[in-house]
């Protein structure tokens, strides 16, 4: 039987659909994340950017995402070792600390829903940033 991809190939050796496939759609990246000035702690919050579609997890504006949203980011291979903010569950950051892809992962059970299945994804509590008038009253605790 032919190996998975993501366990023959490093992050940087994989295509664009590929490293495009490794997402699974659970959308915590897209959380707008908050700085403790005094501690530098990380703080995730509940809310999404108004690009997101809260019942997919994708982004609705994908491909223009980084010129509309200058805060996000378009992730590569170089960037994971510097984004300590990227949530644990993400393929990209099990993949690039020698971690296998949980069971729940898209590309491990063969279903695209199952992130939300096992509820991983955003999609029971995130909201739009427009819908909400201040950040601090939804930080969330990922783990």
């Amino acid at each position: 039987m032919k190996r998975p991809f993501w366990k023959t190939r490093s992050l940087s050796e994989m295509d664009e659909k590929e490293w495009e496939s490794l997402c699974d759609g659970c959308a915590k990246c897209c959380l707008i994340k908050l700085e403790d000035e005094e501690t530098g702690e990380l703080h995730y919050t509940g809310v999404v950017c108004d690009l997101l579609d809260l019942d997919r997890c994708s982004c609705t504006q994908y491909k223009e995402r980084t010129r509309l949203v200058p805060e996000c980011l378009k992730l590569t291979p170089q960037h994971l070792g510097k984004l300590p903010w990227m949530p644990e569950t993400c393929a990209y950051r099990l993949l690039s600390e020698g971690k296998e892809l949980p069971s729940w992962h898209p590309l491990v059970s063969g279903n695209s829903d199952s992130v939300h299945n096992a509820g991983v994804s955003v999609r029971a509590y995130a909201m739009h940033e427009s819908d909400i008038e201040d950040l601090e009253d939804h930080i969330v605790d990922l783990k």
